[in-house]
């Protein structure tokens, strides 16, 4: 556990300070990024209440970074059996959950998708959002939609309205999965949409409380504040429950002070626990679930991630994002924002290898270090 002999006094009270190196340690463990994990794939997606699902790809390396004996087949096997399903969910983007945390963690998030259907009431003037979600239901477990065909089938209905504002009214008014081949490794297809229940053979469940999704959120990237657990569910007015959850509840602060919250068996580590090198996807939600991100992304680092509309995958460096990756063509190109020591640059390659093996084995890639990203 780590050590906190550091007290902040006055008005924090008591409270024990955790370091941004603590910090990121601890967030490093509970995402499985310590050492690799022996949970199922199942079970580590429970864990992580979801992955970040915007492409095809980036859960397959989220695993491959985490888990130990993982293969792609493990999570696509899942997928085609509808265990695992993609849907909007966390922050109005495509995460993967289990089936079950999908049924009760979609309704609970529903408050932050009705306010996303308000951004688009221009386009909606005159349109009746239960008929439209009573038709577009209709649609999609007739048969699975593409956006476009859902675009050209409600603009049959209301002909003066804006067709894009109608399609997503139906995404965020009905719980719409993407369904298989899309998701699977090495699969191409169309995203399509039908309801969850349709899809899962399944009624919808009473939608999980915000005090269990707090429980579940600290389990997995705490310790947090308030406004870090907003950040990473697009919740709003979550204060009540953490302090219905305050006798359970350990307290610290950071080191400016910000009042964090966690559960008092979870792990601390030291914050000198070496912390190897690993290859994450975009959007990782490692780097996307706090709002002081600090604990994982140095301030000289911050936004380096992306470039216009580009976005690229994040690389960690004794836990701290250090660079960015790409494969391009046939090599697997690493972009150090700072110079790497040479047993850094040592353990960056061999875990470059490992990954290229668990989740490209069946062809040849280059390694190579680009230049350093000033």
């Amino acid at each position: 556990m780590t050590k906190t002999t550091k007290r902040t006094t006055g008005a924090a009270g008591t409270d024990p300070i955790l370091s941004t190196r603590a910090l990121n340690r601890a967030t490093l463990d509970r995402q499985l990024l310590l050492r690799r994990s022996p949970l199922s794939v199942m079970a580590a997606v429970e864990h992580l209440v979801g992955l970040q699902a915007q492409e095809v790809k980036p859960p397959y390396y989220a695993l491959a970074a985490r888990l130990d004996g993982f293969t792609p087949e493990k999570l696509s096997g899942p997928l085609a059996d509808r265990a695992a399903v993609r849907i909007v969910t966390l922050r109005s983007t495509i995460h993967l959950h289990t089936a079950d945390d999908t049924l009760t963690l979609r309704p609970l998030v529903q408050p932050a998708r009705d306010r996303e259907v308000n951004l688009f009431r221009k386009g909606l003037v005159g349109v009746d959002l239960g008929r439209l979600a009573v038709i577009a239901r209709d649609l999609v477990e007739a048969e699975p939609r593409t956006m476009k065909q859902l675009r050209e089938a409600l603009s049959a209905e209301w002909p003066d309205a804006d067709p894009q504002s109608l399609a997503v009214a139906a995404r965020c008014t009905l719980p719409l999965v993407q369904v298989t081949p899309r998701g699977l490794w090495g699969r191409s297809a169309q995203v399509a949409l039908t309801t969850v229940e349709h899809w899962l053979g399944r009624p919808a469940e009473p939608a999980a409380s915000p005090d269990a999704a707090v429980l579940r959120y600290l389990a997995a990237f705490g310790p947090a504040s308030v406004r870090d657990m907003q950040t990473w569910s697009g919740l709003t007015r979550m204060r009540a429950a953490f302090e219905r959850l305050r006798p359970q509840l350990l307290t610290f602060r950071d080191e400016s002070g910000v009042e964090l919250f966690d559960l008092p068996d979870a792990p601390r580590p030291d914050p000198e626990t070496p912390a190897p090198p690993r290859f994450l996807p975009e959007f990782d939600n490692l780097l996307l679930s706090h709002a002081d991100r600090t604990r994982v992304i140095p301030p000289a680092n911050r936004g380096r991630t992306w470039q216009a509309n580009t976005f690229y995958c994040p690389l960690l460096v004794d836990g701290f994002l250090a660079g960015v990756w790409r494969i391009l063509g046939d090599a697997l190109v690493i972009e150090p924002f700072v110079e790497l020591s040479k047993q850094q640059r040592a353990d960056v390659l061999e875990e470059g290898e490992r990954m290229l093996r668990v989740l490209h084995s069946e062809d040849s890639y280059d390694i190579r270090f680009g230049t350093v990203i000033p």
